[in-house]
């Protein structure tokens, strides 16, 4: 697999803390989206680490096509 799945065609809204790490679902395979819970080690696709500079609400991304990973871009509307 080379090609990430769509999880869903909407952002994650997630409450991130100042400093925490966080690793965002690339592959689309994650029953814990949108971050990784290791199902990535049957394709090619990896997870994305994200730390957060400052506690605030941030929107990951969902149909893992973004261009700005691991945040919505957008790129959801034109699936």
């Amino acid at each position: 697999m080379t090609k990430a799945k769509v999880a869903q065609k909407s952002p994650y809204k997630v409450a991130v803390e100042e400093g925490k790490k966080y690793a965002w679902c690339a592959c689309g395979l994650s029953t814990k989206q949108p971050f990784c819970d290791g199902s990535h080690k049957i394709t090619d696709i990896r997870p994305v680490i994200h730390t957060a500079s400052k506690s605030e609400d941030l929107y990951f991304c969902g149909c893992k096509q973004t261009g700005s990973a691991p945040l919505c871009d957008g790129t959801h509307n034109t699936l």
